[in-house]
């Protein structure tokens, strides 16, 4: 049985509260939901995983806020299943739902099967076949919305008015396309979503839309760098109290993790799930074949963003072969 998150609700700054919303048989353990209470209204920023104990876990602490969903407007940060999972109960309850265009585009297409029946050219693509997964263990398909919803789409730049806060949405894609998130500027406040996160580093995975997206990853990292932040709240782990010090530690992160799938194409030629299986990953598992399959999905996306980026750095080579990108050094 999944334990209960200790400490559901903490007010985390004035009239802002974090649920520790549960998410059961997942290693990131719980998602911070961020409730801004308002007279009139309240705003919620993100949602988890469409999936009971998520659902309970979040309603037990937006009662224990006396927060009724029907005086609130809902915010979504980016597409992933644990941020917009529930967003569907929102919109049946008559809830505004904010999100960014590219990534609310998303959300509703993961509503269709035909959407995660593509994800077989993806494990083509990426080499996965060797290791017999589908998207059927894939999280973001277990607990996404079942059916579209009609989004209000906000774009850089638009405010949203909470109490004494005022929002401004800010682009910051990378983690996904089209990842947004909101900053205070007079209280010097950021919500990122995963934009950055402590103690673990956001998947930078592969999406085929972007030609390099972890460069487009970096830039929305210096974008926030130069922000005047005294306080980034993330959508996981620990809250950031410098924001400039954990964007330089990312930074260095990525290096190393370039250097290191370089050395790993000392030996040849190889996919990006032949160079995943080789890198070194914070999960309790001996090795690559002992991985949940979820997890071989983000570590073969996340090595091919990293191997993509040094192919337009003009590092390393690659060519397609039997639906595969094999990579060698040049």
């Amino acid at each position: 049985m999944e334990k209960e998150v200790k400490n559901l609700v903490t007010k985390v700054y004035e009239d802002i509260f974090m649920i520790n919303v549960v998410l059961p048989n997942n290693p990131l353990k719980a998602i911070n939901v961020y409730v801004i209470k308002g007279e009139d209204k309240s705003l919620i920023i993100d949602t988890g995983f469409n999936q009971k104990e998520c659902i309970d876990s979040l309603f037990k602490g937006l009662n224990e806020l006396n927060v009724d969903i029907k005086d609130t407007d809902l915010f979504i940060t980016h597409l992933h299943s644990d941020h917009s999972g529930m967003a569907g109960i929102f919109k049946d309850a008559g809830v505004k739902v904010y999100a960014g265009e590219v990534d609310g585009r998303y959300i509703n297409k993961m509503t269709s099967l035909s959407y995660w029946e593509r994800f077989e050219d993806s494990k083509v693509l990426l080499d996965l076949e060797k290791d017999k997964v589908t998207f059927t263990e894939h999280p973001g398909y277990k607990y996404c919305l079942r059916e579209p919803i009609e989004f209000t789409y906000v774009k850089e730049g638009q405010g949203i008015q909470v109490g004494q806060y005022f929002f401004e949405v800010i682009d910051i894609p990378g983690h996904t396309p089209g990842h947004i998130g909101l900053y205070e500027r007079k209280h010097k406040l950021f919500f990122c979503g995963d934009h950055v996160l402590d103690k673990i580093t956001p998947n930078i995975g592969y999406w085929g839309t972007e030609d390099n997206i972890l460069a487009v990853y970096f830039n929305s990292l210096a974008k926030i760098y130069s922000f005047d932040i005294d306080i980034l709240f993330p959508a996981h782990r620990n809250i950031i109290k410098d924001h400039t010090r954990r964007i330089n530690e990312l930074m260095i992160h990525h290096k190393e993790r370039l250097d290191e799938i370089l050395n790993i194409l000392q030996k040849g030629e190889l996919s990006a799930r032949d160079v995943a299986s080789k890198m070194k990953w914070s999960i309790r598992a001996k090795a690559w074949e002992y991985f949940p399959n979820a997890q071989k999905w983000f570590a073969a996306s996340e090595a091919m963003s990293h191997l993509e980026h040094l192919y337009y750095s003009g590092k390393v080579d690659k060519r397609l072969s039997e639906g595969k990108w094999l990579y060698k050094l040049k």
